[in-house]
């Protein structure tokens, strides 16, 4: 596979977010379809939607109105870099998002990373967050090891008294 380089998307978030899920860099269907966790093999909008009760929204405006209306804010530690595909070890070149001016007066009261790689990059850059931050299972469709049960534990933690 080639390497590009690549843009991400934009922050999903407003007033009422409580919980930021970071990724690393979207996948290369996640691109094609210009939104978050666009490959359907993707665990994260089924769990998701189903912590809550609902089904999974049919498209990107659809999970966009799910996620805020859910408190759920939605990004990616890296901006834009160069990338072979959808694989996280070949991410390089990196521009880095600034989580710290998202945070700065919301009532995010905490952070889930999703995989490794989206942990080891916002860690790396943000040691002073690391305390609201929990390294999760990657929900990607590559990942053997991905547990809906921790992922239930930490949104129980932010949401079971709204659920």
């Amino acid at each position: 596979m080639k390497e590009v380089f690549a843009e991400g998307f934009g922050p999903v978030a407003d007033e009422n977010s409580r919980l930021l899920v970071l990724g690393s860099f979207p996948s290369v269907k996640s691109r094609a379809v210009g939104f978050y966790y666009g490959n359907p093999q993707n665990r994260f909008w089924k769990f998701v939607c189903g912590y809550f009760g609902e089904s999974v929204p049919a498209d990107p405006a659809g999970k966009r109105e799910f996620a805020l209306r859910r408190g759920i804010a939605l990004w990616d530690v890296a901006l834009s870099c160069r990338i072979c595909g959808s694989s996280d070890a070949s991410i390089h070149d990196v521009r880095i998002a600034d989580v710290p001016a998202l945070l700065r007066g919301s009532r995010i009261s905490r952070i889930l990373c999703n995989g490794g790689t989206a942990y080891a990059l916002f860690s790396a850059h943000f040691p002073a967050f690391c305390g609201m931050t929990v390294r999760m299972p990657s929900t990607s469709p590559a990942n053997p090891r991905y547990s809906a049960e921790a992922w239930k534990r930490e949104f129980d933690g932010v949401f079971g008294d709204a659920k």
